[in-house]
């Protein structure tokens, strides 16, 4: 990757590939270029909801405790509460700017200790999701893609039915059947492989159903395409033509949807957290909006939104990498 984000000229290069280096260079700095606007954003939403929500700031930082007026007067002063809202917008926009997010109202800790102590399980959680997606969805979108009609319309239904399930329905009912009754993993925590099985199917079910029906489509309409035909007459198996020719040219929209899907799983991971009684940044974040804990609100949505655009833009760029149409956009002819 880093020598095809190389402009400069490299020995036996051609023009045409240092032009399509150059395009792949422009498409990644345009793409990170807008990202400051998706950024700037989702802080400024951020900051304006917290306003809004009902209750005070100064009861957070004062633990709702009787204090004297003179008291509460020095903690508004001290945090600049009683500024106008452009001050302190601004305020705290230049504090982020400068990569000062403080701490935490309710933990009297530094925000970043306070996410990075939480961070490991949701990371966690969320590569055995993605995991899970990439796996279960090649599987079921390579046994499904048949051009009989009822097999991928039996696929499509139960899918269909993944997906309308919410992932809290979804996890109580693994948490009543297999927890609960079979006693096969545990009801709550974070320790050991078993504690993070349930969490992962609770998680990966909806998306791995969506990106299987993409895939399936994809195969379905490559089984058709004059090479497909040709593989058959020189008798390669059904399996084998799905797996080593056609897949291949199903994974460009299978990647986009499981770029989108990468970067709004911690989003995701706040629901799972909470159902499985799991640690994590999702627990961190609610508590954080219950007590309008604004510094530690805003850092964990600035974190969920650079991981969301990091993540399109290495999708991107893997776009210009498995389809060569897509490096060769915009060429003059």
């Amino acid at each position: 990757m880093a020598d095809l984000l190389t402009v400069g000229p490299a020995p036996g290069d051609t023009a045409p590939e240092r032009a399509r280096r150059a395009r792949l260079l422009r498409l990644v700095l345009v793409r990170a270029a807008g990202s400051v606007g998706v950024l700037w954003g989702a802080v400024t939403l951020t900051f304006l909801l917290i306003q809004i929500m009902p209750g005070s700031t100064a009861d957070v930082l004062l633990a709702r405790s009787s204090v004297s007026p003179q008291v509460r007067a020095e903690i508004i002063a001290q945090y600049r509460l009683d500024d106008p809202l452009p001050i302190q917008y601004a305020t705290y926009l230049g504090r982020i700017v400068r990569g000062d997010f403080g701490d935490s109202y309710v933990l009297r800790r530094p925000v970043w200790e306070a996410i990075g102590s939480q961070l490991p399980d949701t990371l966690l959680l969320i590569l055995s999701t993605l995991l899970v997606t990439a796996v279960g969805s090649v599987l079921l979108a390579v046994l499904g893609a048949h051009r009989r009609g009822w097999v991928p319309a039996l696929f499509a239904a139960v899918e269909s039915l993944v997906v309308a399930l919410p992932p809290f329905f979804l996890g109580l009912l693994l948490l009543t059947v297999f927890s609960f009754t079979l006693h096969w993993f545990p009801t709550v925590g974070t320790a050991g492989v078993s504690g993070l099985v349930l969490p992962t199917v609770a998680l990966a079910a909806a998306p791995t159903a969506v990106v299987a029906q993409v895939l399936r489509e994809g195969l379905l309409r490559a089984l058709e395409e004059p090479f497909a035909v040709t593989a058959r007459a020189r008798g390669i198996g059904e399996l084998a033509l799905r797996v080593r020719h056609v897949l291949r040219h199903a994974l460009l929209p299978a990647t986009t949807l499981m770029g989108w899907i990468a970067g709004s799983l911690i989003g995701g991971a706040v629901i799972i957290e909470i159902v499985f009684s799991r640690q994590g940044v999702g627990r961190l974040m609610l508590s954080a909006v219950q007590n309008k804990d604004l510094p530690v609100v805003i850092a964990v949505v600035l974190l969920a939104a650079t991981v969301f655009v990091l993540v399109n833009i290495a999708v991107d760029a893997l776009q210009w990498l498995i389809d060569p149409r897509t490096r060769d956009t915009g060429r003059s002819t």
